[in-house]
């Protein structure tokens, strides 16, 4: 099929429709049925870097109707806190979000509209057509973010390179269908910085711009992480923790915020434990057996170089 035989559609043109006994949401092109994937829905109050915020925002906004928003890249250690961070500039721009997954197993039609043959009762069945996150989001104008992007292989990337241009479109050549993304559709792909992620192909990188760069909080910054995630932990655990993730990266450890939820979680846990059981555990102990079991034996000292400082003082 050649591209002048394909359906032409706008997002913005398409009617949505829902199934109430379902919730599930569809839109016809021209008698397909096509099911939508729904949005991710997370209440959580983000803590981080306004100003990287504010430059996502930023690649987003358009001045004018015929402005066209930019396709950034978020790209840190795995666990700063990328996601989250593309997930509240989704929210704060009052836009349902998409997530997608990348993986190195991820296919370009997984990208697009695949048939599935649905069993309804007996022998009945009917083909249903199920959008992925990103054509759902073009279609509805929502934010769709491409989660570690540089794990998927060049394949993959291909059939999303007219979306990351000027023409904002996919073709879906399986349903027969060229889509013009709705002008409300964002996209973000975020990238971890490690060796265990494929290179990008040239052509794609041209189209992922702004590069913005998200580096480990200060402790400040990090302390209130801890509290938001962990409301009800001890909070003099979130103290140590957030002294022992300053200290250890001074001394040339990379330990991320996803490291410290990890441990002040279970050390708080430990801590309520005790309690529950009419014993008493030193949140300081917690800390240092907590660090011990997660992260290992040796990284531990940078705790009890702070419990020792303490005692001193």
């Amino acid at each position: 099929m050649s591209s002048k035989d394909r359906v032409q559609v706008s997002g913005e043109d398409l009617k949505i429709e829902i199934d109430a006994s379902t919730d599930q949401q569809y839109v016809n092109v021209c008698g397909l049925n096509i099911r939508l994937a729904k949005p991710y829905n997370l209440d959580f109050e983000w803590v981080g870097n306004r100003k990287v915020l504010h430059q996502l925002q930023a690649a987003w906004h358009c001045t004018t109707n015929r402005d066209k928003p930019m396709n950034p890249r978020l790209v840190g250690k795995p666990g700063v806190g990328k996601t989250a961070l593309a997930y509240a500039a989704g929210q704060f721009q009052n836009n349902p979000v998409y997530f997608f997954q990348g993986t190195a197993d991820t296919q370009p039609n997984d990208l697009l509209i695949n048939p599935l043959v649905v069993e309804t009762s007996g022998d009945n069945s009917h083909v249903e057509y199920i959008a992925s996150t990103v054509i759902s989001a073009m279609i509805v104008g929502g934010v769709c973010i491409l989660d570690e992007g540089n794990r998927m292989q060049e394949k993959a990337w291909a059939s999303l390179a007219p979306l990351l241009d000027s023409r904002r479109y996919i073709e879906s050549i399986s349903v027969g269908l060229m889509l013009k993304a709705h002008p409300g559709f964002r996209f973000v792909a975020t990238m971890n910085d490690d060796a265990s992620c494929f290179e990008l192909p040239e052509y794609i990188k041209s189209r992922l711009h702004p590069h913005i760069n998200l580096d480990f909080p200060d402790r400040s910054e990090e302390r209130k992480i801890l509290e938001v995630n962990l409301p009800f932990t001890n909070p003099t655990v979130l103290d140590y923790v957030a002294d022992f993730l300053s200290v250890a990266r001074r001394e040339g450890e990379d330990y991320t915020p996803r490291d410290g939820i990890h441990i002040a979680n279970y050390a708080g846990k430990l801590v309520d434990y005790e309690n529950h059981c009419g014993r008493d555990l030193d949140p300081g102990e917690a800390v240092i057996q907590s660090v011990e079991q997660i992260l290992g034996i040796r990284q531990s000292r940078f705790v009890k170089q702070i419990l020792w400082k303490e005692k001193v003082a």
